[in-house]
């Protein structure tokens, strides 16, 4: 049962918190400028107002969440340094001598509590709100792109993640007491996931027995993770590794398994809309949600940045209705073709016809019409192909027995003429130097936050993952340009 008035106890050593927990300290900076009161609203329905016990606050469980997001930490570790660490219970609004939860409530608290929750869109919101009543968000840009996320098990089953996770503690182990690997179980012969965790959880009570091993925070610490694997793994019943999971492309020769975070960030690097897909979506169709989620948290805009990926002709016609400068270079393809240089056909104004490299003039041309509306036509130029059997340029640009041999070209339309036109200008160039301010977010999202590679498996997790982290990130954000006003 979810309490209707929340109460508060006071305790005699509550003063310990002015006295230890300094001024600049994050968690108390972030406690002191957010009302997480949104967060009860947005979890109400998930909880019985009338019967049963009453259940640890929703605002509270919400801030464990946040703190292991801020902190790398597994549940097991969270809740251990929650019971110590001072910043940590006065940003849980509990008094020092308070008790703490068990690791499972937070298991369940994100299972049961947040289905069916769009967290990203209240969170991302909120700090939206607080960045404008602080007047630290003024800009009328908007810089868009995608960062991509690993699957938790990468390419790998659920079998080789807890098998690296084991391996990763017998080594640890090993740098305490090498001698211990003589009582350890055998190692699986298999490729069963059964057998593997079976072998995993001998290995851990092996360890376990040794009083002054587990004891030391880095062994500690991968056994805590080794287990939290072990039991998402039986909780989830994914023993296939990452069932959400698509493979997505960064380049030609780069591909990555796991999902993408589209992201739009304000000329002051703080995100303004966000929403997470699996790793196969393109890029280009999340441009106007992300505007549009932008303006309803409560920004102006009226520029927008991003690559090639956004400038499709959907997008530019979207940028022109609502008014706003589109600074996205249009593809090379559309701009200058993508024929070999060396098959390059010139056109010919006075005969108003292609000349192919040995010199033959088109003899007609015909307008052929795309099957994809958002595709632009094609003008299709045709040449006498007894001339082109015989040429010595044949290879490579002749088919050797086709009945016909064409050149096409792109009808260009007016929205990519106008955009192609708009991408020479000094202002384009200006604008689009901010562009990097977007690549430096995501790295600081991957490399700070460890949003390179998901902790749980499943879009819902990822979900999850991408609003605390979102919200972490952009309230440092905030709090660093309140402090140099």
């Amino acid at each position: 049962m979810l309490e209707r008035q929340p109460s508060f106890p006071l305790s005699a050593h509550s003063e310990l918190y002015d006295m230890l927990i300094p001024k600049d300290n994050f968690l108390r900076q972030m406690k002191e400028l957010v009302d997480f009161s949104f967060i009860e609203e947005e979890l109400k329905d998930k909880y019985c107002l009338e019967n049963g016990r009453n259940a640890e606050p929703p605002i509270r469980m919400f801030k464990y969440l946040l703190l292991k997001q801020i902190y790398n930490l597994s549940d097991a570790d969270l809740v251990e340094r929650a019971k110590y660490d001072l910043s940590f219970k006065y940003f849980l609004d509990l008094v020092p001598e308070a008790s703490v939860i068990h690791s499972t409530s937070l298991t369940k608290f994100r299972r049961l509590r947040l289905v069916d929750k769009d967290l990203m869109e209240a969170l991302v919101e909120k700090t939206v709100e607080l960045a404008l009543e602080h007047e630290v968000l003024a800009s009328n840009t908007l810089i868009l792109d995608a960062t991509h996320t690993a699957s938790r098990f990468h390419a790998k089953t659920a079998k080789e993640y807890v098998q690296e996770k084991s391996k990763s503690l017998r080594k640890t182990v090993y740098q305490y007491q090498e001698s211990i690997k003589e009582r350890f179980p055998s190692k699986p012969t298999t490729n069963s996931l059964e057998e593997e965790i079976t072998y995993t959880n001998a290995l851990l009570d092996v360890v376990e027995q040794e009083e002054h091993l587990k004891q030391l925070p880095t062994v500690k610490e991968k056994i805590n993770m080794v287990r939290e694997v072990i039991d998402d793994i039986h909780e989830e019943a994914r023993y296939g590794g990452d069932p959400d999971a698509r493979k997505g492309y960064k380049a030609a020769d780069y591909s990555f398994l796991g999902y993408k975070t589209h992201i739009a960030m304000s000329d002051e690097r703080i995100i303004t809309a966000a929403t997470v897909t699996s790793g196969e979506k393109s890029d280009t169709k999340y441009l106007k949600e992300l505007v549009e989620t932008s303006k309803k948290n409560g920004m102006k805009v009226d520029t927008v940045l991003g690559d090639t990926a956004y400038s499709s002709k959907d997008n530019i016609q979207y940028a022109n209705e609502q008014e706003m400068k589109l600074v996205s270079r249009l593809h090379p393809v559309i701009t200058n073709g993508n024929r070999n240089k060396k098959l390059e056909f010139e056109f010919n104004k006075d005969a108003d016809m292609y000349v192919c490299p040995a010199g033959h003039l088109a003899t007609k041309k015909a307008v052929k019409k795309r099957k994809d509306s958002s595709q632009n036509p094609q003008l299709k130029y045709y040449f006498e192909v007894e001339k082109c059997k015989v040429c010595p340029l044949r290879e490579g640009c002749y088919k050797e027995g086709a009945k016909t041999k064409t050149y096409s070209v792109s009808i260009k339309s007016n929205e990519h003429i106008e955009q192609e036109a708009f991408q020479e200008t000094e202002e384009f160039k200006r604008l689009a130097k901010e562009r990097y301010k977007i690549e430096a977010k995501n790295s600081e999202l991957k490399h700070r936050h460890g949003y390179d590679r998901a902790n749980s498996s499943g879009l819902f997790g990822m979900k999850i993952q991408g609003a605390t982290t979102i919200f972490v990130a952009n309230m440092k954000r905030i709090i660093k340009l309140m402090n140099e006003k």
